[in-house]
């Protein structure tokens, strides 16, 4: 990964950090992205430590604004020139239906809006970096997710489970019209389910209780190390080089849900989305 510059967002804690480290450790450039300074700081410092790798970058961003992510590819660009893998790794588990500065349902903004976004901010860095990869974090959650055009912002009552399933199936949705839009161009996109992780995904922002019952559900993940496996195959593999519009898990490609095949619904999704994001 020598000479390669990649783009990690929630790089702070969990998989993203375990990602981060490893990539670092690999001699890659890392840009690290997190929305909490401090945090970031800590965990940049640490990762430089602990891979003697000083190329690595931390850059600010709210995920959950329009305008964040608009500032954070500026940014970005504003400081490098090229960019050979964009991971979307930042996820969240909201414990209740909560509403952006956009007014966008909380789950479906940061889990799909933001990494569409952002993605698409940078396309012309990628294209022009090639060969480069997409890579996005969705989950086996997935399966339980359900696409209604009507309803993507759940304010018809729907399960907190269904909310993010939804947006992780969007997220496979979008990686594989993506990867159609993309070919010939030497960028590559899949998608991935890092497996159930130990991290603090729906710890942060809720009381006392809810985090402690959060808490004991997640003694039962794997590591973040273990979590981070599969981005790191997808960003850095000889093997999947060529390899697009794929799910896979445990580093090998699988079938994600029969509905997240339909070439319809995938565009349908796309040009909501451009709606909702103002592209």
């Amino acid at each position: 990964m020598q000479g390669k510059i990649c783009l990690v967002t929630g790089a702070n804690s969990g998989v993203g950090k375990a990602t981060s480290l490893a990539l670092a450790q690999m001699g890659a450039t890392v840009v690290m992205v997190s929305r909490d300074a401090a945090r970031g700081e800590e965990a940049q410092k640490e990762i430089q430590e602990q891979s003697g790798n000083q190329n690595v970058h931390l850059l600010l961003a709210d995920l959950s604004s329009q305008q964040s992510i608009r500032q954070l590819a500026e940014e970005f660009q504003r400081q490098f020139s090229q960019l050979h893998v964009l991971i979307n790794n930042a996820g969240i588990f909201p414990l209740g239906r909560r509403e952006t500065v956009d007014g966008l349902e909380m789950a479906f903004a940061v889990n799909y809006l933001a990494p569409f976004l952002l993605t698409n901010l940078l396309l012309d860095t990628l294209k022009a970096s090639a060969p480069a990869r997409i890579i996005n974090v969705s989950s086996d959650s997935h399966e339980q997710g359900y696409i209604n055009m009507d309803n993507l912002q759940s304010k018809q009552r729907n399960s907190l489970y269904k909310i993010y399933g939804q947006s992780k199936l969007a997220v496979i949705l979008f990686s594989y019209e993506l990867a159609r839009r993309l070919e010939g161009t030497g960028v590559t996109v899949n998608a991935l389910h890092p497996g159930f992780v130990s991290t603090n995904i729906a710890q942060r922002d809720v009381g006392p209780f809810l985090r402690m019952i959060a808490g004991i559900i997640f003694l039962f993940g794997i590591s973040p190390e273990e979590g981070a496996k599969t981005s790191v195959y997808l960003a850095s593999s000889p093997d999947v080089e060529e390899v697009t519009g794929k799910y896979f898990v445990k580093s090998t490609p699988k079938r994600s849900v029969a509905i997240s095949y339909d070439e319809e619904l995938q565009h349908k999704l796309w040009e909501e989305s451009v709606k909702l994001t103002h592209l």
